[in-house]
């Protein structure tokens, strides 16, 4: 398939993921890889140990209503959301509907329409994940899990006493049973204990997610709440250390943390949650987080520049960064970044202070449309990126399925 845009990237394969072609994260494990769909509500599993061919090989369905877009993979388990289908429902037809606001507050008869809670599944045959384990939760459940062994995972959660999602460790040591042990949240987020939000109507105060960083630290966004970091050393206490939020005068949507550990950095994207650019540029930051109490912003990365994106349709900016997961690429000088209707993005941060671009691949639009609201732009929303340790990158689209690529560069 000829790219609209590529320097330093190849195609190498490609499938629409039998017809349900809505990607959304995407983990690779063990030759396969497992993909979050964000329309079609259920988990697909692709044989991609020949990545010139990749060939949908399961479907996992999630309850009515419910969509499981999110999820992690280690050894033998699979963790994966399961929350209301936003998208599919009447009250979220705009942007403006799911981000200017809780969509706690718009959705009626909650526990009637969906299933929310984390989902397990036993992977030991690949090919072929079977449920194990279920931890039930109120409110809109989960949005986003960080798991990679051990004890703990952490994941955003909206529980019913709370404005919106906040942070949550989850206790994993019977995977049959996960149960939440901590919880941290923004001060004027939990409705139930009497606090009242001091943001701005139309602004979403909501945790997306967070990323372990060095010395028991927890980098986490909070989309139009910023940064914070956290003291995780007893995980079922979180507590703050810092606090950033730098709307205004940049806009919010502050969605993806990467701690770079051995180098005391973090990597933070800032997501557009509207379309064409008509609420600005969003960027990625770079900050210098040697001293946790005091993450310092010193860089941001280069904007894409051989094409007129915002002139193209749909959303341009920052969405998910490659997350140097145990087992994948991983690198502290080489961040690979999706971007949209930019595509995916490769960037050369050896000069912390003069990050540039060094490699980009920018997909064929699709060829037809998932997204069920209606006027959509059918421009590419290129989504998330795992990247293998040879470089090979798996590349989700809402809309055009799952593209296989080789990054040069290595």
């Amino acid at each position: 398939m000829k790219p609209v845009a590529a320097k330093g990237i190849k195609f190498v394969g490609h499938s629409d993921l039998a017809g349900r072609s809505d990607g959304v994260q995407v983990m690779v494990h063990r030759g396969f890889a497992y993909i979050g769909n964000g329309f079609s509500n259920g988990i697909t599993t692709v044989d991609v140990r020949d990545p010139r061919n990749p060939k949908v090989v399961d479907f996992n369905p999630c309850p009515p209503g419910t969509r499981a877009f999110h999820l992690q993979v280690h050894e033998d388990l699979l963790i994966a959301v399961n929350a209301p289908s936003v998208w599919t429902m009447q009250e979220f037809q705009n942007e403006k509907s799911y981000f200017g606001g809780s969509p706690a507050d718009k959705i009626k008869d909650q526990q009637k329409r969906f299933t929310a809670g984390i989902r397990v599944f036993d992977i030991s045959k690949p090919e072929k994940p079977t449920e194990i384990g279920f931890m039930p939760t109120d409110g809109l459940g989960p949005q986003r899990i960080w798991y990679t062994g051990g004890r703990y995972a952490y994941a955003s959660i909206h529980f019913a006493d709370f404005t919106d999602h906040i942070f949550a460790t989850i206790d994993m040591s019977n995977p049959r049973k996960p149960e939440v042990v901590g919880k941290f949240w923004l001060p004027g987020m939990w409705k139930a204990g009497g606090e009242t939000p001091t943001w701005k109507q139309g602004r979403r105060f909501a945790m997306h997610h967070a990323l372990p960083g060095p010395n028991n630290t927890m980098y986490t966004a909070w989309r139009d709440g910023g940064l914070s970091v956290m003291d995780v050393a007893d995980p079922t206490k979180p507590r703050m250390l810092a606090y950033r939020n730098f709307d205004p005068p940049f806009g919010g949507g502050t969605h993806s943390p990467l701690p770079l550990p051995g180098r005391n950095l973090l990597v933070l994207g800032d997501e557009p949650t509207f379309l064409d650019c008509s609420e600005g540029i969003r960027y990625i930051w770079m900050f210098d987080i040697r001293e946790p109490g005091n993450p310092v912003s010193i860089a941001t990365f280069p904007q894409p520049a051989e094409a007129d994106y915002c002139a193209k349709g749909g959303a341009f900016g920052p969405h998910n960064l490659h997350e140097n997961r145990p087992g994948s690429f991983q690198s502290e000088e080489i961040i690979f970044a999706t971007y949209y209707n930019a595509g995916v993005r490769v960037y050369d941060i050896k000069d912390q202070f003069r990050p540039k671009e060094i490699a980009y691949y920018v997909p064929a639009n699709p060829t037809k449309m998932m997204d069920p609201r209606p006027n959509r732009p059918q421009v590419i929303q290129s989504c998330d990126c795992f990247v293998d340790k040879n470089g090979l990158m798996y590349l989700t689209d809402p809309n055009a399925g799952l593209n296989i690529l080789q990054f040069e560069g290595l």
